[in-house]
């Protein structure tokens, strides 16, 4: 079922970030081959998982969360594409923040972009 971007929420901790226009989730697995000799294909091992992302929203001085999304701050996060209605998928985790953008232009709104690395394992679920 598709879902209409205006659905989606991030909280930092339990608070729900404000002005929030976009976000982004990468996740990664790393692979280790394991192929013996003779074998006529190669064959791999999962190995460890990691997770990036982005933040995009309206520069907003007055909300609090997002005056916490400073460089080398750890927050936890939560990020729901679908809403935070019961049943809804929800990505939590920690992430440090690697960079923080602040953008303005003549004619356009003021905007912040926040670009983190996950650390330790993103807990995939639902609301409940």
């Amino acid at each position: 079922m598709a879902h209409h971007g205006k659905e989606g929420v991030v909280k930092c901790g339990s608070a729900v970030l404000g002005a929030l226009t976009g976000f982004t989730i990468d996740t990664t697995g790393d692979v280790v081959e394991d192929t013996s000799l003779g074998n006529a294909a190669k064959t791999y091992l999962a190995g460890r998982t990691a997770f990036s992302g982005s933040l995009d929203m309206h520069y907003d001085e007055g909300d609090a969360p997002q005056e916490t999304l400073d460089v080398g701050a750890t927050i936890a996060f939560t990020l729901l594409p679908e809403g935070n209605d019961s049943g809804d998928q929800s990505l939590a985790g920690n992430g440090i923040i690697t960079s923080m953008a602040i953008g303005v232009s003549l004619d356009g709104v003021t905007t912040r972009t926040v670009s983190f690395q996950g650390t330790g394992a993103l807990t995939i679920g639902t609301v409940s």
